[in-house]
């Protein structure tokens, strides 16, 4: 079932000689439950790309549409409330809030909602990523794995439709790096999550289900991995 669909966007930055085209007239569909990665050098528009996707940024032109909603036809209090409910983002670097503990972490988005925390969902997730007994640690007690083990969990918190995944690391050694692949790999298998995954790592890349690569702001290349 098709989830996600970017239709003919472009993303320019600045006037006349000074214009920057990010993203230049880029289509394709994303079906529900698929684990995609894209690729590219740095410049090449992969983040651009996914920020506009997430609801972040705006595109010049184009359409993004979720379960056939076209996401930029809503004003910005809509986006925000979108964002929260609809897309999990994982950062590189965290995005921990130093002063929260874990568990105060990964549940703050459902709190900004208004919502309840759904505590058998969390309970779940504490156990998957193996921070039960690091629940009432801050930021600042764990190591930089554990840390982006915390950002996951904030961003399947919500049971969004779809995550959203920028270097998610990049800032990891080669031990960690594949561990975070293999919760990324497990939340798609074991929670139905659609995953959309930047990254320049290549190795990493061939751990999804297919590869999208970006180059100059435009796709040159979208290639199934397997099925």
């Amino acid at each position: 079932m098709e989830l996600l669909k970017a239709e003919h966007l472009s993303k320019v930055y600045g006037k006349g000689e000074n214009e920057v085209r990010a993203l230049d007239d880029v289509s394709f569909m994303i079906q529900q439950g698929e684990f995609v990665a894209i690729i590219g050098p740095s410049g090449s528009g992969k983040s651009t790309l996914l920020h506009i996707l997430g609801g972040v940024d705006r595109p010049t032109s184009g359409h993004v549409y979720l379960d056939g909603k076209d996401v930029y036809s809503q004003n910005e209090e809509q986006l925000a409330i979108f964002r929260r409910r609809e897309i999990g983002l994982i950062y590189q670097f965290y995005n921990l809030i130093p002063v929260l503990d874990v568990e105060e972490n990964m549940t703050l988005p459902v709190l900004m909602d208004g919502r309840e925390v759904n505590r058998k969902r969390l309970k779940e997730l504490l156990c998957t990523l193996d921070l039960e007994e690091r629940k009432k640690h801050l930021p600042n007690e764990l190591s930089g794995g554990q840390q982006q083990r915390v950002s996951i969990g904030r961003a399947l918190m919500n049971a969004p439709a779809i995550v959203l995944a920028d270097e998610p690391t990049g800032n990891l050694d080669s031990k960690n790096s594949q561990e975070i692949m293999e919760l990324l790999k497990l939340s798609n298998q074991k929670y139905g999550q659609t995953l959309i995954m930047i990254t320049h790592d290549e190795n990493l890349a061939l751990q999804a289900d297919r590869i999208i690569s970006i180059e100059d702001g435009k796709i040159a290349r979208d290639e199934v991995i397997r099925r």
